[in-house]
C-alpha cells in the first residue's frame, strides 16, 4: 500500500500580481508573476489559463525566450531560473545558480545567457548585475555556475535596470547615480544629478527605460520629473530635457514598440502619454484605481498593460482607451471585517477598497466584484479621519447582508449599521435600512440567527458593542410613502450584564440560544423569550472568541481568552469540560461538521489544532506550520467532498480550512501534489473560447449541436463510452506542440493502452459475461459449478428505443436457454 498523504502549506491566493513586470505573448497571452507561480492569463477573456508552479519562492522576473516566443524565462528567490514551455505549462529546464535572483533580462544579441541581479558575496545590501551562461547540456536539471559580473552596486529593483537598442548598452539607476555600460568598447560612463531637496521632493532615481531604436534613455525621479538623456557616449557632453506632470514619485516608464511614444504611470494611478518627447503633447487615462507599480508593453505595440499596488492589472488600447480588467486579492491595511464566506458564491468576502466589501473567488484567485457599502469619495490623504468598513455578516442563506461602518472622531465615533437584501433582478445587493448610532460606542461583533431553513419573519441579528449592551434586530412590515407594503428592521431588545463590556456573540446550531460573552464572562440566553439561562466565567482573561459545538457536539459552548486559554463548558452540566492552555489567536468552527480549529501563536510560529468538543484530545496537530501570524482563518464548503486517503485527515473532507496571513497571503492545507492541485482549466488550454471565431468552427459547432439534438430527440442508447474522446493520451497527443512531442515509437503504446478497458473498473454485468464464456468452454463442469453460475446478477430493466419496449433475458434465463438447444429431442420422432 502507498504511504498516506501528508498535508502540505499551500499558497493558494493573494499572491502579489506587480512582484514582477508582466510580458505578453505573441498570441496576446498575458504572463504574470503571482507569488510562487507564473499565471497566464486570457486577454479577451479575462480567465485565468495556466498555473505554472515549481518555484519554492517568490518568482522575481519572467521573460520571453528571445529565440523562441512559445517559450519563458523564470526566476526566484529560490535561486534557480526556469524555462518553461508556457502553451503546455511544462518546465523544460531548471538552471541553477545558487544565490538569490532579484531581476531577470532576457536579450536576443545574447544567444547562450541571460542577465540576473544578485547579491554581492560578503556585502549587505549591495547588489551586482551577473552575466549567467546557461549550458546546453542534455537533462532537465542543471547547474549555471558561469557568472560573469556586468555592473556593481546597483538597485535590487528590476525597475531600475534597462538595456539599450539591440543589446548595445546597460544602463543602471541608483539613488542619484546613473551608469551606462557599453558592451563593445567595455566602456563605463557614470552621472549623477543634484541631491539637494527641492519643494516637490528629492532627484533620486526611481525607473529607467531606453529608447527601442535610438541612443535615447528616460529616467523618472521621486519628484514626479522625468529626464530624457542624450550623448551619453562622452561623459561631459551629455544633454538631458525634462517632462513634468506628476506630483508625486514616477514609479515606471515604457516607450512605445516604435520609440515615437513615452508612457509613465505613478502614484496618481494616471497613465501619462509622452508624444514626440514634448511636454504639450501628452494624453491621459485617469481613474484606474490605485498607483501604478509597473508597465508593460506588447509585441506589436497594439496594447499595453499597468500592474497596480492593489493586485489589479489594466489592459489598454494604443489608443489609450481602457480595455479589461484582471483583479486579484486587493490587500487593505487592516482586514476589520474578518474572513466571510458569501453562501451564495462561496466567495470569500472581506475589505477590500477602502469603503468596499471584495467577492474574491478562491478557484480562479481573482475578484468577482465590489460592493460600494460606505459610498462616499475616499480621499487619499495621510491623517483624515474617513468612514471605514468594521463589520460584515451573512445570513443563512445569503438573503440578508448586515454591515457596520465606523468614522474615528475625538469625542464620539460615528456608526451606521446597515441591512442589504439580494435583489434576484440585479443579481446583487441593495440598501434596505440604514441606522445610525445602532451603540453608543464601537460595535465588537454581529451575527445573523444561522437557521437553514427558508428565512422568513422570524430571522435576527445580534449586535453587541462597548456600550455594555447587546441588541437584537428584527424584521418589521410597513408602508411606504406610496402605500406598498415594504420590510425593514427595528430593535427588538436590549440585553446586558453587571455594565460589563459585550465583546462576542453567537447562535447555537438550532438557533434556540444566544451566547454573549461580556468581558470574563459568557451568558447564554434564550432566543425566544431572550431569559437568561446561565453564565459561564473563566479567569484570567477576557473572553476573545466563543461558538457552540455541532451536530454530536450541540451541548458545548467553547471559548478561548486574551490570555491564551481555550475552554469548553457543558451545557446540560452548567461545568466547565476541560480547559488547556495553548495561546490561542483563532477559533473557527466547521459549519459542515464538529470539527473546531484553533491557532496558537508560540515562539513565533503558527501552530493549528483541530479537535472536536467532547474529546479534550485534538484529532489532528501541525505545529509551527507557518513563520508568520495567523491572523484570521475560515472553513469553506466544498462543492463536493474530498477523497481522503488518511483517517486523520478526515475534517477535511467536507470543507477547506484558508488563512490569512499578517502579509495578507492566502495560505491552506492539501494533501495534494502540485499537480494535482491545480485545476483542469489551468492544465489545459480552453482552445474554443480562446481562438477567434471562424465561419468553419460556426459550421462544425452547429453540426455537432444539431447530431447532439437528434440524439436526445430519438432516445437513443449509447452502448459504447468512446473512451479515445476523453483519453488523457489522445488529449495530450492532440494539444501537445509538435516540436516538443516524443517519437511515435513511444506514443503508439500510450495511445493503444488508453484505448483499453481497465480490469479494475469492469461492471458486474461484464464480469457475469466472463464466467458465463468460461462456463461454455467447459460443458462437462460439476453441477456445483453450474449452481455458482446461475448464481449472477440479474438485470430485467428494459430498454427503451425508439418508443418500443424490447424484453431482455437476464443471465440465467439465457444459460438456460442454451442449455435447452444443446440438448437431444430426437427420440420424439418416435412418436
Amino acid at each position: 500500500m502507498a504511504a498516506p498523504a501528508t498535508l502540505r502549506v499551500v499558497r493558494c491566493g493573494g499572491g502579489t500580481l506587480h512582484g514582477a513586470r508582466a510580458v505578453f505573448s505573441v498570441d496576446a497571452y498575458l504572463l504574470c508573476a503571482s507569488g510562487d507561480f507564473v499565471k497566464m492569463y486570457s486577454v479577451a477573456t479575462e480567465k485565468t489559463l495556466r498555473v505554472m508552479g515549481g518555484h519554492g519562492d517568490l518568482v522575481t522576473g519572467i521573460q520571453l525566450n528571445p529565440h523562441n516566443h512559445m517559450q519563458l524565462y523564470s526566476s526566484s528567490l529560490d535561486g534557480s531560473i526556469k524555462l518553461w514551455d508556457f502553451m503546455d505549462g511544462i518546465p523544460i529546464k531548471t538552471f541553477t545558480v545558487g544565490s538569490k535572483l532579484l531581476a531577470l533580462y532576457a536579450l536576443a544579441s545574447f544567444e547562450d545567457s541571460v542577465f540576473v541581479v544578485i547579491p554581492k558575496s560578503g556585502e549587505r545590501d549591495t547588489f551586482q548585475l551577473v552575466s549567467v551562461k546557461l549550458t546546453k547540456a542534455a537533462g532537465q536539471d542543471l547547474e549555471a555556475k558561469e557568472l560573469s559580473v556586468v555592473l556593481d552596486g546597483v538597485d535590487a529593483s528590476p525597475k531600475c535596470i534597462a538595456f539599450g537598442r539591440e543589446g548595445e548598452y546597460v544602463a543602471s539607476v541608483k539613488e542619484v547615480n546613473l551608469q551606462v555600460y557599453f558592451f563593445k568598447r567595455k566602456q563605463l560612463n557614470r552621472f549623477s544629478v543634484s541631491a539637494a531637496k527641492t519643494k516637490s521632493g528629492n532627484n533620486h532615481f526611481m525607473c529607467i527605460a531606453c529608447h527601442p531604436t535610438e541612443d535615447c534613455i528616460a529616467t523618472g525621479h521621486a519628484d514626479g520629473k522625468i529626464r530624457l538623456w542624450r550623448n551619453f557616449y562622452h561623459k561631459k557632453e551629455y544633454t538631458f530635457s525634462t517632462l513634468h506632470w506628476h506630483h508625486d514619485t514616477v514609479m515606471d516608464l515604457a516607450f512605445s514598440l516604435q520609440g515615437s511614444s513615452l508612457l509613465s504611470g505613478g502614484v496618481e494611478s494616471v497613465i501619462v502619454l509622452w508624444r514626440n518627447e514634448s511636454e504639450h503633447q501628452r494624453d491621459f487615462l485617469p481613474r484606474l484605481g490605485s498607483a501604478i507599480e509597473y508597465i508593460s508593453m506588447s509585441p506589436d505595440g497594439t496594447l499595453c498593460c499597468t500592474l497596480h499596488t492593489d493586485n489589479r492589472i489594466t489592459i489598454i488600447n494604443s489608443n489609450l482607451r481602457f480595455s479589461r480588467s484582471i483583479q486579484g486579492l486587493i490587500k487593505s491595511t487592516n482586514v476589520k471585517t474578518g474572513l466571510v464566506v458569501d453562501p451564495r458564491t462561496k466567495a470569500l468576502v472581506l475589505n477590500g477598497e477602502p469603503g468596499h466589501l471584495q467577492f474574491y473567488c478562491l478557484q480562479s484567485d481573482q475578484q468577482l466584484f465590489s460592493l460600494d457599502i460606505v459610498q462616499r469619495q475616499y480621499i487619499h490623504q495621510a491623517g483624515l479621519n474617513q468612514t471605514d468598513l468594521v463589520k460584515v455578516a451573512f445570513s443563512a442563506q445569503g438573503e440578508w447582508l448586515a454591515t457596520v461602518e465606523e468614522r474615528e472622531e475625538v469625542t464620539d465615533p460615528e456608526l451606521q449599521l446597515k441591512l442589504w437584501f439580494y435583489d434576484e433582478e440585479t443579481q446583487s445587493f441593495k440598501l434596505n435600512t440604514r441606522i445610525s448610532m445602532p451603540h453608543e460606542d464601537h460595535i465588537t461583533d454581529m451575527c445573523f440567527r444561522d437557521m437553514d431553513e427558508v428565512e422568513d419573519e422570524s430571522l435576527i441579528l445580534v449586535t453587541t458593542g462597548s456600550d455594555c449592551v447587546f441588541k437584537v434586530w428584527v424584521m418589521v412590515e410597513d408602508t411606504d410613502p406610496e402605500g406598498k407594503l415594504c420590510v425593514s428592521w427595528s430593535c427588538d431588545f436590549v440585553g446586558s450584564y453587571h455594565n460589563y463590556q459585550a465583546t462576542n456573540c453567537c447562535f447555537s446550531e438550532d438557533g434556540s440560544l444566544l451566547a454573549v460573552s461580556f468581558e470574563e464572562t459568557v451568558t447564554v440566553w434564550d432566543s425566544v423569550t431572550w431569559d437568561l439561562k446561565c453564565t459561564f466565567c473563566y479567569s484570567p482573561g477576557k473572553i476573545r472568541n466563543i461558538c457552540f459545538g455541532r451536530l454530536t457536539c450541540s451541548k458545548y459552548l467553547i471559548g478561548a481568552t486574551d490570555h491564551g486559554f481555550l475552554c469548553c463548558w457543558n451545557l446540560l452540566s452548567c461545568a466547565l469540560e476541560w480547559s488547556a492552555y495553548l495561546n490561542i489567536v483563532v477559533l473557527q468552527p466547521d459549519p459542515l461538521s464538529e470539527h473546531i480549529a484553533a491557532i496558537s501563536w508560540l515562539s513565533k510560529d503558527s501552530s493549528l489544532f483541530v479537535f472536536k468538543p467532547n474529546e479534550p484530545r485534538p484529532i489532528y496537530i501541525q505545529r509551527n506550520f507557518c513563520k508568520e501570524k495567523i491572523q484570521l482563518a475560515v472553513f469553506v464548503p466544498r462543492e463536493e467532498p474530498e477523497t481522503i486517503g488518511s483517517a486523520k485527515y478526515l475534517w477535511l473532507r467536507r470543507s477547506q480550512l484558508f488563512f490569512l496571513t499578517a502579509t495578507q497571503e492566502l495560505i491552506t492545507l492539501s494533501t495534494k501534489s502540485l499537480e494535482e492541485r491545480l485545476t483542469p482549466s489551468s492544465k489545459q488550454l480552453a482552445v474554443e473560447d480562446s481562438l477567434p471565431v471562424t465561419p468553419f468552427s460556426l459550421l462544425l459547432g452547429k453540426h455537432r449541436r444539431h447530431q447532439s439534438q437528434e440524439d436526445i430527440d430519438l432516445g437513443k442508447l449509447v452502448v459504447c463510452n468512446k473512451p479515445e474522446q476523453d483519453s488523457p493520451a489522445v488529449k495530450e497527443l492532440l494539444h501537445t506542440p509538435a516540436h516538443v512531442l516524443p517519437s511515435a515509437s513511444f506514443l503508439c503504446p500510450v495511445f493503444i493502452n488508453s484505448l483499453l478497458i481497465s480490469k479494475g473498473n469492469t461492471s458486474a454485468e461484464e464480469v457475469a459475461d466472463e464466467v458465463e464464456m468460461e462456463s461454455e468452454k467447459t460443458e462437462d463442469d460439476s453441477d456445483e459449478e453450474r449452481d455458482v453460475t446461475e448464481m449472477e446478477q440479474e438485470d430485467t430493466s428494459p430498454v427503451e428505443l425508439l418508443g418500443e419496449i424490447t424484453c431482455k433475458l437476464s443471465k440465467s434465463q439465457e444459460k438456460e436457454l442454451r442449455k435447452l438447444r444443446k440438448m437431444d429431442y430426437s427420440w420424439i420422432s418416435a412418436f
